[in-house]
Parts: structure tokens; C-alpha cells; sequence
């Protein structure tokens, strides 16, 4: 972007059923700076949208919805509508304000300029980057699930699919301790060691590009006692498995990225690996699993 100049943007929308939400919503994610979605209440269907530079990430944009439609069965045209930048930038920092997440954490956006007023443990964040801000419920619940799994102490923690990097901080800040915290995305490990900058929590996190449980790093690290997996179901489910032999005894795994409707199959794949469910947290549509290994943390 020259100076002077504001880059054009664009909103791209699908209408999907709920069984084809976690899909698109990932697919658009794959190409868009922030993404939402909003229920009809009448009929029951979900709009997924996001924002976008002007001719940017055409390619994942594509494929993402070509995955999308063939693992939902669901194939839907796509709504572009020119979106006017400073607008949009005004209207994402209205719509992020200070928030309190649990009796513990607080985020808030770098727009704001006030010093924080509370004794919570206080992370920011840019609040044009939508994902990981702590406004999805996917990201509070797992905010909310690691205060009440605080007692336990982790010493080894690893965040697999970091995003903005929110959880891992949120471990390093509360634990003060090394966290590890990976994801399949070159960007989010950019805006992730950005983040950790910015809350001076740097030295302690260790970031890394990688394709979850597949990089050899991550399975060397092992045993963890603190696991953090904010992504989707089906790939859940999928590492179920590799998940319990990485999981040192008596250590948490805190899930996310799910629906309700979806929480089931995920819990079912983690107790056929001999891990138990210790709770659920909602926060909207999304459900939070808190699961844990048997046996007892070294001290």
C-alpha cells in the first residue's frame, strides 16, 4: 500500500446449512483478513462472510470452496460486494471493544489508548485481524477452559494451530513458562511472533510453521501436559490418537473449533484413545472439550 493510497476491499459471502458452516467458514478463512457468520433465524441458515483484498488469495479462496463443497456436499455461489476500507477499519474497531473473558483475562485492541482499568491479566491484539481476537467463541471458551485447569500447573505446553498466537500468550502470561505454538499457515506464525512482541512474551514462546502431529519437532517435544488444538472437528477427530500418546499422564487437552452438533464425534475419538472428558464450555453455537490423560502430572 503506497502512501496516500487505501487498498480496495471486498466482502465475500456464502449463504450454507449449518451441517456446511465449519467448512466454509474455513475456506473463506483461508483468503480473507477477518470472517464472521450470522444465523437466520427464520430459515435456520448461516451466513458466512469475509473481507478481502481486491484480487488477493484468489487461488486459496478457490480451492478452499472447492474443499469446502466436497467435504459438506454442499455447493453454493459466492457473493462479492466492494467494500470501502477506512469503513470498514472504523467499523472493526467499534465493534472490538475491551473485553473480559473469564474472571483472569482481558484483550484488548491496539486502538485502544487508554490504559487498561482492571488487574486482569491483559493481552493485545490488532483488531483488524479478526481471527484469534477473542471475540469467537471457539477462542473464549479455550480461555475460559485454561482458568479452570490452572491449578494444575503445566509445565510443557504446546499450541497446535496458534492463529494469532492468543492462546499460547495467554499460557505463557499465566504460567510464565515456555510455550510452543505451531501452525500450518505462514502468516499466523508471522502475526503470532508479532503478537508475542507486542505483549512481551517473546523469549518465551517458540514458534514454528509446521503441519500439526506430521513435524517431527512437535512429536520430539513430547510428552505435553498442556495441549491446545482451537481448529476443526473432523481433522480432531482424525488426531485423536496421535494426541493420547502424546499427552503425558494426567495431562489436559483443551479442544475447540467445534459445534455443538459436532462435539459428540470429537469426544467419542478421544475416549476410544483412552483419554476422559473432564468438562464443556459453550459460548454461542461452539463448544469448548477440556479431556485429560490418566494418571498424575511429575511435579
Amino acid at each position: 500500500m503506497t502512501a496516500g493510497r487505501v487498498a480496495a476491499l471486498e466482502t465475500v459471502s456464502v449463504d450454507v446449512p449449518e451441517s456446511a458452516l465449519e467448512a466454509y467458514e474455513a475456506a473463506l478463512s483461508n483468503a480473507c483478513v477477518t470472517v464472521g457468520f450470522f444465523r437466520d433465524v427464520a430459515t435456520g441458515a448461516w451466513r458466512v462472510e469475509g473481507i478481502k483484498l481486491v484480487g488477493a488469495a484468489e487461488p486459496a479462496l478457490t480451492a478452499g470452496l472447492a474443499l469446502a463443497a466436497a467435504l459438506s456436499g454442499t455447493e453454493v455461489p459466492l457473493r462479492r460486494t466492494p467494500t470501502p476500507a477506512e469503513g470498514w477499519l472504523a467499523r472493526s474497531y467499534a465493534s472490538f471493544p475491551e473485553q473480559f473473558i473469564g474472571r483472569r483475562f482481558a484483550v484488548r485492541g491496539t486502538h485502544l489508548r487508554a490504559k487498561p482499568t482492571s488487574r486482569r491479566l491483559t493481552l493485545t491484539l490488532d483488531a483488524g485481524l479478526a481471527f484469534g481476537s477473542g471475540e469467537h467463541g471457539s477462542t473464549r471458551g479455550c480461555l475460559r477452559a485454561l482458568e479452570s485447569i490452572a491449578w494444575r500447573r503445566p509445565r510443557r505446553i504446546l499450541d497446535l494451530g496458534t492463529g494469532s498466537g492468543i492462546l499460547a500468550m495467554a499460557a505463557a502470561r499465566l504460567f510464565h513458562r515456555r510455550v510452543f505454538a505451531t501452525d500450518i499457515e505462514p502468516w499466523a506464525v508471522r502475526v503470532t511472533r508479532r503478537n508475542a512482541a507486542l505483549n512481551r512474551v517473546g523469549p518465551r514462546l517458540r514458534v514454528w510453521l509446521a503441519n500439526g502431529w506430521r513435524d517431527r519437532r512437535v512429536g520430539a517435544l513430547a510428552p505435553y501436559d498442556l495441549v491446545f488444538a482451537n481448529i476443526l472437528a473432523r481433522p480432531l477427530c482424525l488426531m485423536a490418537q496421535q494426541l493420547s500418546v502424546r499427552l503425558a499422564p494426567g495431562g489436559t487437552a483443551i479442544l475447540s473449533g467445534l459445534l455443538a452438533s459436532q462435539a459428540r464425534s470429537v469426544v467419542v475419538s478421544h475416549l476410544r484413545c483412552g483419554l476422559r472428558l473432564e468438562g464443556s464450555i459453550c459460548e454461542g453455537p461452539w463448544v469448548t472439550l477440556i479431556l485429560r490423560r490418566p494418571g498424575r502430572l511429575k511435579p
